[in-house]
């Protein structure tokens, strides 16, 4: 059947957005939740539902996740488990797909959705399946997006004080790309914020990519 080309915004237009709510969830002691670890990026909605992007070089990436309430597909283990027919998620993929997704199973998660990216863009397997991809809710798809996140996480953030961050401030937060200072992450948090040097600590992660 070939790949589907998916209409995804580049790791490189990603970064400055995921980068900059990274910081922000450091800045208020939510990290976990939004991270970067060396070459892999990740994101989770504290529910159960992820996603990580793995660089691997030469301009090639790999992002994999699952969505326990979302994702119709099944693959290796989770078909035997749920009983389910089986989604062939790496279905005429390049062989460098194959060793991240191997990497996540061997960790016990299931595997859902199954993107790589290289000179041609993003391409899945076709399944004709929701794989659970959209619903996890990944804020950094959009600018628009990750503003939305970014003041909602500002307004109820338990350890910030409500206040709505300015939209400047988030659109300086993007647009440092990861280069992320101290000043960045307070003009979004306030001065009187509880950890800005955390949110730039965790924002520039994305820089080693």
């Amino acid at each position: 059947m070939g790949l589907v080309t998916l209409g995804l915004p580049t790791p490189g237009q990603l970064r400055g957005r995921w980068a900059a709510f990274a910081a922000v969830c450091a800045a208020g002691r939510r990290g976990g939740t939004c991270h970067a670890d060396g070459s892999v990026w990740h994101f989770d909605d504290s529910g159960g539902n992820w996603l990580d992007l793995h660089h691997l070089g030469a301009g090639r990436a790999v992002l994999v996740g699952h969505d326990h309430e979302y994702s119709q597909t099944y693959y290796g283990a989770a078909a035997e488990y749920f009983d389910e027919e089986e989604t062939d998620l790496l279905a005429d993929a390049p062989d460098w797909w194959q060793p991240v997704v191997q990497r996540t199973l061997d960790t016990g998660l299931y595997v859902g959705f199954v993107y790589g990216f290289d000179a041609d863009g993003w391409r899945r397997a076709e399944c004709g399946l929701d794989d659970g991809f959209h619903s996890v809710g990944l804020p950094a798809l959009t600018v628009e997006r990750t503003h939305e996140r970014i003041v909602g996480f500002t307004r109820t953030a338990p350890r910030l004080d409500g206040t709505a961050a300015p939209q400047d401030a988030i659109d300086a937060l993007i647009a440092a790309d990861a280069d992320i200072t101290e000043e960045h992450v307070a003009a979004v948090i306030g001065k009187g914020g509880p950890d800005a040097a955390a949110g730039a600590a965790a924002g520039r992660k994305f820089l080693t990519a």
